[in-house]
């Protein structure tokens, strides 16, 4: 089985894994402010644990959006260093498959919707089936932003769990809701199911160079502002810092 380094910063919630054999370890660090800061050094904290280097890895999975323009930023750029510097394929992963996946692991639901907060009164949403052959998830209805009211899930096959933070942020937008009803608001993306699902995308042959690996991005964008070219510049260092520790 492939060692797969995992990378998630879209939300409040950072968090790295490294998926080797039948073991996951992970670690998670709270505060947006302070992504740049703490993957790396888990990073580091995770291949000492494991006893590996990061030339053992196979490739680096990415939380690639939606999510939070800083977050997805960052966690592109330490990807994309870490495997430049050590010539490793990189996986960008949606990030609500990620949360469907901690969903199933939870409940053993078969269907899936998440629902991310955007801030701005909107969210991002996604619906999942895993299908009885175990095949990986297949997408229901692909990610989009909207506001709360208008998140709509598809008739589904069978009992449809919802899970994301979404519904904690905007209770009232989902009141009355069938689906919202048993919500699990706890769940956020992270690499420990970015990990898991990173081992069956590198088996689909979605690896791609560092250079290629982007970012995804539902809002329309026409300029960055100020402070976005400060988040762009941040994660183009820390790219380069986690260059220079692969190297």
């Amino acid at each position: 089985m492939p060692i797969i380094l995992a990378i998630e910063t879209s939300s409040e919630l950072a968090s790295c894994a490294l998926h080797h054999g039948a073991t996951t370890f992970s670690r998670e660090s709270d505060g947006v402010r302070t992504h740049s800061q703490s993957v790396l050094p888990m990073v580091q904290e995770l291949l000492r644990e494991a006893g590996l280097a990061l030339a053992d890895v196979d490739a680096v999975a990415f939380g690639a959006g939606p999510g939070s323009f800083t977050g997805v930023r960052t966690a592109c750029g330490v990807a994309r260093g870490l495997a430049f510097g050590a010539d490793l394929p990189v996986l960008p992963l949606i990030t609500p498959e990620a949360m469907a996946e901690a969903c199933r692991a939870r409940t053993g639901a078969g269907e899936v919707l998440a629902v991310l907060d955007a801030r701005m009164n909107e969210v991002y949403w996604a619906q999942y089936r895993y299908p009885d052959d175990e095949s990986g998830w297949q997408v229901a209805a692909g990610p989009t932003l909207s506001s709360p009211e208008a998140v709509a899930p598809l008739p589904a096959d069978g009992p449809l769990a919802a899970c994301g933070n979404g519904f904690a942020v905007y209770p009232q937008a989902f009141e009355g809701k069938a689906f919202a009803a048993q919500a699990d608001a706890t769940i956020v993306p992270h690499a420990r199911e970015l990990a898991l699902l990173g081992v069956r995308a590198l088996a689909r042959g979605e690896g791609l160079p560092a250079a290629q690996a982007q970012p995804l991005y539902l809002r329309n964008k026409v300029a960055y502002t100020s402070a976005e070219r400060r988040v762009i510049n941040a994660a183009k260092a820390a790219e380069a810092a986690a260059g220079k520790a692969a190297a």
